[in-house]
């Protein structure tokens, strides 16, 4: 990782004037199976100086690292974070609460975990509702903060291994390469056999459909 994007994004944080700052994030708001995967972490700027800030020196936005890179990038965040909370929320939750408010649930507790001592509290893009810690919504948050940024980090390289983990249990499904996104592999098994325990139900319901289904869908959409 050539790029030094780690130091702008710490020094986003910093010019906020506290030492201990808190970010959050999510990965697989888009799956068709698995978890939607919800990560904190908290920065204290009072210790990272020199050499304990260095590993961050790289930190990006998870969806412009390799995974090679978020494996490096994760190893460095946990050495350096003051702590990292996670939660996933199963396909259960997201088809029975919703997708939205199981996403904006989870980053609410994530933060409530992290505050105190976190003195600011940052989120992704979305306001949290009232009964969130104190919090900033910063907009494209995990390209300009370094908590956020370290968030999402950790979050998605969470979930991936949980998928590539669940991998062993459903086989069938090809979740060890496509982590439970939409793929015309994924699909084609879905439709085939069904859906598994761990995909949503009420996400994406044309990818349960057979042919004949599609068919007569597309037809009475365009009559």
């Amino acid at each position: 990782m050539a790029r030094r994007t780690g130091r702008k994004l710490l020094q986003f944080d910093r010019k906020l004037g506290a030492r201990f700052v808190a970010g959050a994030d999510e990965a697989g708001r888009g799956p068709l199976a698995g978890p939607l995967l919800v990560a904190g972490v908290l920065l204290d700027y009072a210790k990272l100086r020199d050499h304990k800030v260095r590993p961050l020196a790289c930190l990006n936005d998870s969806k412009q690292c390799t995974e090679a890179q978020r494996e490096e990038l994760y190893r460095a965040v946990i050495g350096c974070a003051e702590r990292v909370v996670v939660r996933a929320v199963p396909a259960t939750q997201i088809d029975r609460e919703g997708l939205h408010r199981s996403n904006l649930a989870g980053l609410r507790g994530v933060l409530a975990e992290l505050a105190p001592p976190a003195e600011v509290c940052l989120v992704d893009g979305f306001r949290l509702g009232k009964e969130a810690p104190e919090h900033r919504a910063v907009v494209d948050g995990d390209e300009k903060s370094a908590a956020i940024a370290a968030a999402s980090i950790v979050a998605k390289v969470t979930r991936d291994r949980m998928m590539r983990r669940i991998d062993a249990l459903y086989p069938a499904y090809g979740f060890r390469s496509h982590v439970g996104y939409i793929t015309p592999s994924h699909t084609a098994v879905v439709r085939e056999v069904g859906p598994s325990e761990i995909h949503r139900r009420s996400w994406r319901a044309r990818a349960y459909m057979t042919d004949n289904e599609l068919a007569e869908l597309v037809r009475a959409e365009s009559a």
